[in-house]
């Protein structure tokens, strides 16, 4: 074979390639970070077992952890890290701060901070926070313009009225409106609607957004995403927003919502799950139905009373209330969710189905404008309520 294909086949082996070939330098370093997560073929316990193994001394997970941000991209880099984290019980990379400070943060690595957040010892607060606000921030930046836009454009279409005052006609949207009624002998549009938007109190919000979150284990990556929307939803004044996270019990975390970072920390991922004790707190939250949008982000294995879960959620969407249920809010798709309850819901009105960050803000403009959601979700190729 090619030296090029040897080479591949050699890494890939590792202890197990016997007489294959040597390496270069930094193969070999490549080799040794490998070989120390996941082994080398019997990694010379002659048994057949793999084995693997980075010590117990700062000195070599520092060495390791310095070895797979310069040998591998970083997408490989949050991999093997994690990894490490799972297969060896390495908590110690979270839980002290000259082996955080080295880590390749992405939103998973900001859920395992989360979740030991109350095992973080005090010299390492700082840097964990420092990392996941390096994450939040990556986040914010990436998707907060996309959901200031579609939420504007949203609250803009919904405000327009058909009988406007004089002062507050949009011309431009009128004349477009009336094109068909352009007499050519006369050469001018006669005007049958006048287009405009409706006057609101300056400190009146024109929609109210009450985000659910579940906090059990398996939501951790939702629960990153959540707080960094719900952060930039509160920066818009023409949106009451309203976040409430969830186990058994239920934390309004509203008042924390200028700053995400703190937002997280004030969570508590894992334990048990009560939805309809979160749904009926979310209920009583509810001022103007009509102009309410509610989000539940759960994979809906209830801990509470489905019965009573299901008949609140009948209630709400009788009252003019948009609820949406989102089985995840991240990247990794949908996790082990309740089918059934997922159905029944969607039955009810309140669709059910899980969505990327990146599809998001599309999908609140248009449980913002009243839009029927379940046929955008079909549209946008997410399984709802299945």
């Amino acid at each position: 074979m090619s030296d090029e294909r040897q080479r591949r086949w050699r890494l890939l082996l590792g202890g197990a390639a016997g007489e294959m070939g040597g390496l270069g330098a930094d193969d070999e370093r490549r080799d040794g970070a490998l070989t120390a997560l996941y082994g080398g073929g019997d990694g010379g316990s002659g048994d057949g077992k793999r084995t693997a193994g980075l010590g117990n001394s700062n000195p070599v997970l520092h060495r390791w952890l310095g070895d797979v941000r310069t040998y591998f991209p970083t997408s490989v880099v949050q991999v093997m890290q994690r990894d490490a984290v799972e297969r060896l019980g390495l908590n110690k990379l979270l839980l002290e701060p000259e082996l955080l400070s080295t880590v390749e943060p992405d939103v998973r690595l900001v859920g395992t901070l989360v979740s030991l957040s109350k095992a973080i010892p005090a010299r390492t607060r700082e840097t964990a926070r420092a990392v996941v606000r390096k994450v939040v921030e990556e986040v914010e930046r990436k998707l907060a313009d996309r959901l200031l836009a579609a939420v504007h454009g949203a609250i803009d279409r919904s405000r327009r009225t058909r009988r406007p005052r004089l002062s507050d006609v949009d011309w431009a949207t009128t004349i477009r409106a009336n094109l068909k009624n352009y007499q050519p002998a006369q050469k001018t549009v006669v005007v049958g609607d006048l287009i405009g938007r409706q006057r609101r109190s300056r400190t009146a919000s024109l929609r109210d957004v009450v985000l659910l979150v579940d906090q059990s284990g398996s939501m951790a990556e939702s629960v990153v995403y959540s707080a960094v929307f719900g952060a930039v939803l509160a920066s818009i004044r023409a949106v009451d927003t309203k976040l409430v996270v969830f186990d058994t019990e239920v934390v309004d975390l509203t008042e924390t919502l200028d700053d995400p970072v703190d937002v997280l920390f004030s969570t508590q991922l894992g334990g048990g799950t009560d939805i309809n004790r979160a749904v009926a707190y979310g209920q009583s939250l509810i001022k103007r139905p009509a102009d309410s949008v509610m989000v539940l982000i759960s994979d809906l294995f209830e801990g509470g009373v489905a019965g009573e879960l299901l008949r609140r959620v009948r209630e709400l969407v009788a009252s003019g209330v948009t609820v949406v249920v989102l089985l995840a809010l991240s990247d990794s798709g949908a996790p082990a969710y309740d089918h059934e309850l997922a159905a029944r819901l969607s039955e009810l009105g309140a669709p059910a189905f899980a969505c990327t960050p990146d599809r998001f803000p599309d999908l609140l403009a248009a449980a913002l404008r009243r839009d029927d959601v379940a046929a955008w979700a079909e549209e946008a190729g997410m399984a709802v309520g299945r």
